[in-house]
Parts: structure tokens; C-alpha cells; sequence
């Protein structure tokens, strides 16, 4: 039986129940990502809200500017806890505040991020699906491995789904970072590993094998699109 999510509900669900496990752990700053194409990030951050309400505490939400900020604001009924963007004059932390959301930060966002983190010291700061990586604005070099080690590297990922052509990684905590492969009509683990695996690791773990065993005439691979537009077509089901 797989541990695979088979919806986008079972994934929301998989990530809010690993988020909460890694903060009852003493774990303060969680990185949630669901790496699935044309998310819509609202709709998910407003399940995400049951979360802080479960754990009691009083939170604050901030969306990457003050216009997704409005949009939820209006689309949640003007509830009563803070949502700001995050680089508003009024994106602060107050004494009373337990724990913020940031949902989809990107890599311009990066240091506001920082900035939330610090001042939340021992609060938990849930960050949903960010994107704070990207080379072309963070760049590459000194300053982005200063990054990394000063900020990033603070960062523990609670709850990591990544769908691929006939493979998918997952982390749930407290597990470790599960790779699965397709095979014949099911998914099957083929490796857990203490640290995300990078491409090159998934490629030789997933496909090394095969690519030896049919040097000769290699099969072709599936088309990332079609198992993508597949794996969109089984989420909305």
C-alpha cells in the first residue's frame, strides 16, 4: 500500500498532519511544499488555518503583496485574524502572536522572510509552498551560499511532495525522503534517505539500472507534459 497521496485533499491533509507532528517535535521554522504545476496557493493556505486553530494559537498570514493579501482577506469574509502582504509597513510581529503562515514567498520575497523569522525567535512560522531559490534574482556564488547558511539552511522541510514522470519523492514528517517508482499498476519505495535527494542522485537511483539493462535500445521515456496533465486530471477527480 502506498503512501502516495492519490488527491490534492490527501495531500493537503498528508502536509497539515506532518506540519503539526514537526511542531508538537519543537520544530519552529517549517517549509511545506507541494510541488504540483498551477497550484492555486489561497484555497490551500485557507486549509491550513484549521491547523492554528486546532494547536489554539493566535496567528497572522502574509501573502507575497498587499493585493493577494486583499483577495484572500475579501475571499475568507474578513476574518479576524491579520493577513498582510508581507513587505506592507504593517508586516509586523506582535507580542501577542503565537505563529504566522507566509504563504508562496518567492525568491524576491527572500529577505522579508528572514526578516519575519527573526523577529518570530521561538514562534513556529509555517512557509507554504515557497520558491525562494530562484539563481536569476537570488544569484549564485558568495551571496547565495551566504544565503543559504544564514537563512535557508534554518529552514526544515515538514512536508515535501514532488510528482515526476513514473516516480514521485515524499517527506512526511518525522519520516525520511521516501523516492517511489511505478511499477506495472502500482508505486513502489524504492529508497528512504535522511536528506533530499538531488536530481542526479534521483536519476541514478530510479533509472541507472534500466538505461544498463537496455543500453542496446533504450526505451523511450514518458512525455513530462502528459504525465503531468495525467497526474492534474487524477487531483481533480
Amino acid at each position: 500500500m502506498s503512501d502516495l497521496p492519490s488527491s490534492l485533499e490527501e495531500t493537503i491533509d498528508q502536509a497539515i498532519a506532518s506540519t503539526k507532528a514537526a511542531i508538537d517535535d519543537g520544530i519552529i521554522r517549517l517549509q511545506v511544499e507541494m510541488v504540483i504545476p498551477e497550484l492555486e496557493q489561497q484555497p490551500i493556505a485557507e486549509r491550513f488555518l484549521s491547523l492554528f486553530q486546532d494547536l489554539g494559537l493566535q496567528f497572522k498570514v502574509f501573502f507575497p503583496d498587499a493585493g493577494a493579501a486583499a483577495l484572500a482577506k475579501r475571499d475568507w469574509n474578513n476574518p479576524d485574524f491579520t493577513i498582510r502582504g508581507i513587505n506592507e509597513i504593517q508586516a509586523t510581529i506582535e507580542p501577542d502572536d503565537e505563529a504566522l503562515l507566509i504563504v508562496n514567498p518567492s525568491a524576491v520575497e527572500v529577505e522579508d522572510v528572514e526578516k519575519l523569522c527573526n523577529e518570530a525567535q521561538d514562534r513556529p512560522v509555517i512557509i507554504l509552498n515557497p520558491t525562494l531559490e530562484d539563481v536569476s534574482i537570488v544569484g549564485i556564488g558568495y551571496a547565495a551560499r551566504q544565503l543559504r547558511e544564514r537563512f535557508l539552511s534554518t529552514l526544515t522541510s515538514c512536508y515535501y511532495y514532488r510528482p515526476m514522470p513514473d516516480a514521485a519523492v515524499l517527506r512526511r514528517h518525522p519520516q525520511g525522503w521516501q523516492v517511489w517508482q511505478e511499477v506495472g499498476d502500482q508505486y513502489e519505495l524504492q529508497a528512504e534517505l535522511p536528506e533530499r535527494p538531488s536530481s542526479e542522485a534521483l536519476d541514478n537511483l530510479l533509472y541507472a539500472s534500466e538505461e544498463t539493462e537496455n543500453s542496446a535500445t533504450p526505451k523511450p521515456k514518458k512525455g513530462l507534459l502528459s504525465e503531468v496533465q495525467k497526474f492534474l486530471r487524477a487531483l481533480s477527480q
